[in-house]
């Protein structure tokens, strides 16, 4: 492994220009071809509103940008919901932001806007000003009942017992048998977007690790690898190794913290306080290998900086202590019981929807960032850990198997690195886009950047993976009882905080 960059490691990334009513058809032939909507990003450039479709694909990595002009006063695109369930969340949000219009929307309504939310206003146009007043007299969300004998519905939310963010939860049951969970989120909405706007770019690394605070280390390299490509930075493989080495770590803390709660939600406490115990030797190692508990602080626009490598010896006790904490849950039969067969995700519908990371590959689909976009070459490579079943026993496993083959990981780096700080000095003062996709604990993140000649950003454009997951929670829900929705929903653990930006 050298500091030179792997020609089969660089992105290939294109960008078009296309009219609006060629969008279906291009977007629609890449889609065919198997690539995934990863990203809409609206733009308002006061001539006209602009919207870029990023559409990715790999291995071999490829990235491809379908831009579309339109009238800043009757901004209108043709739906690609059609071909895309994810398209047409993302052109809900386009519509509740920048009042785009999604023509042939199969059921356009609010998604970020909540009814208090003036009609006319649309935060990410120029001009938008600040916040107005709220209207006092807002009909209620239209949610969509459910008629029949027996039916009755259970609110849940947005405020909750626990220390949680706020979510509502509307069930429709019978019996104790769910026939249909919606989830009304956005409560914690905070314009993380237009918060990016105006700063250098070296500022804005401390921003993207608080988008979703448990995820700090690969929100901060999405953003990093953005900027880097704006800027056409190349930034020495000896800095991705490091970068890498973060990233995983925080994969392995936040799945250990998951293998506990879930059996803490299944009554088995003793479990949880394992892996409560690991959890804490994980974070003081964070903290000792990178100055920060959550890994803040150690990767930054052009290079990456450590304190000190995680030893052979943390790595095999901590493997050990996983170890032990996965035969203990799984040779409970009251713990199985629980997790076999509860809020199954079929194969087919993971696919529809579009869910992302642990979720997915639960679900039998080896989608992973890491393969399909690498950022830091693996000499040994990475095979996504896969599981068919789709129940909350198959996204325990995966976590698990996760965690044993990121331990390998971290071990395999550590050997390469002979620097604890790698990358370049000075960044250049250019204008330009960049795109940054990194695999996160919860699946892919993307970030979308533009930089001004300034070096001062334009636009961020941020897509966390709970944004493309939290639909399929109410599809795995059909039919599994309400005393399962506490441990259904913490086998998803998805955030509130990275969907609600």
């Amino acid at each position: 492994m050298t500091d030179n960059q792997r020609p089969d490691l660089a992105p290939v990334r294109t960008s078009e220009v296309v009219a609006a009513l060629d969008l279906p058809t291009r977007a629609g032939a890449l889609l065919e071809a198997g690539f995934r909507l990863a990203l809409v990003a609206g733009h308002d450039d006061g001539h006209a509103v602009r919207v870029v479709y990023v559409l990715c694909a790999g291995p071999p990595d490829r990235r491809v940008e379908l831009e579309v002009l339109l009238d800043p006063d009757h901004p209108a695109v043709p739906s690609l919901a059609a071909w895309s369930f994810p398209a047409s969340r993302f052109e809900r949000e386009l519509h509740d932001l920048f009042g785009v219009e999604p023509v042939g929307h199969p059921f356009l309504r609010p998604l970020v806007r909540h009814q208090q939310w003036p009609a006319d206003w649309y935060p990410l146009r120029r001009g938008a000003g600040p916040v107005p007043a709220m209207s006092e007299d807002a009909e209620s969300f239209p949610f969509v009942p459910v008629d029949g004998p027996g039916v009755y519905e259970i609110p849940v939310g947005p405020v909750h017992a626990g220390l949680i963010e706020p979510g509502h939860f509307r069930f429709s049951v019978v019996g104790e048998s769910i026939l249909k969970m919606k989830a009304r989120l956005w409560f914690v909405h905070r314009g993380i977007e237009r918060l990016f706007e105006g700063h250098p770019v070296d500022h804005g690394v401390v921003l993207s690790e608080r988008i979703s605070g448990d995820t700090a280390a690969a929100h901060a390299l999405a953003y990093c690898l953005a900027v880097e490509e704006a800027l056409g930075v190349e930034v020495p493989q000896s800095a991705h190794v490091l970068r890498a080495i973060v990233v995983e770590l925080e994969r392995i803390t936040n799945h250990v913290t998951d293998l506990g709660a879930l059996c803490n939600d299944a009554g088995f406490g003793i479990a949880q306080a394992r892996a409560l115990t690991l959890r804490e030797r994980l974070l003081r190692l964070a903290g000792e290998v990178t100055g920060h508990r959550l890994l803040r602080g150690a990767i930054r626009p052009g290079g990456a900086e450590l304190r000190r490598l995680p030893t052979d010896a943390e790595l095999a006790e901590i493997a050990a202590g996983v170890g032990d904490l996965v035969e203990l849950a799984t040779s409970n039969t009251v713990v199985m019981d629980r997790f076999v067969g509860t809020a199954v995700l079929s194969r087919g519908d993971a696919e529809a929807i579009g869910v992302l990371g642990v979720v997915a590959r639960a679900s039998g689909i080896a989608t992973d960032a890491r393969v399909a976009h690498p950022f830091c070459d693996l000499e040994t490579g990475l095979t996504p850990v896969v599981e068919e079943a789709g129940d909350v026993a198959a996204r325990f496993t995966v976590r698990a198997r996760e965690v044993t083959a990121s331990l390998r990981l971290v071990a395999e780096l550590t050997g390469h690195v002979r620097a604890l700080t790698a990358g370049v000095d000075d960044l250049p003062q250019r204008g330009g886009s960049g795109l940054g996709i990194v695999e996160g604990w919860r699946g892919t993140i993307v970030h979308r950047v533009e930089v001004d000649d300034r070096g001062q950003l334009t636009r961020a454009k941020i897509v966390d993976p709970s944004f493309l997951t939290w639909p399929a929670l109410s599809v795995a829900l059909a039919d599994t009882i309400v005393p399962d929705f506490p441990l259904a929903n913490k086998s998803f653990n998805l955030s509130y905080a990275g969907n609600d930006l």
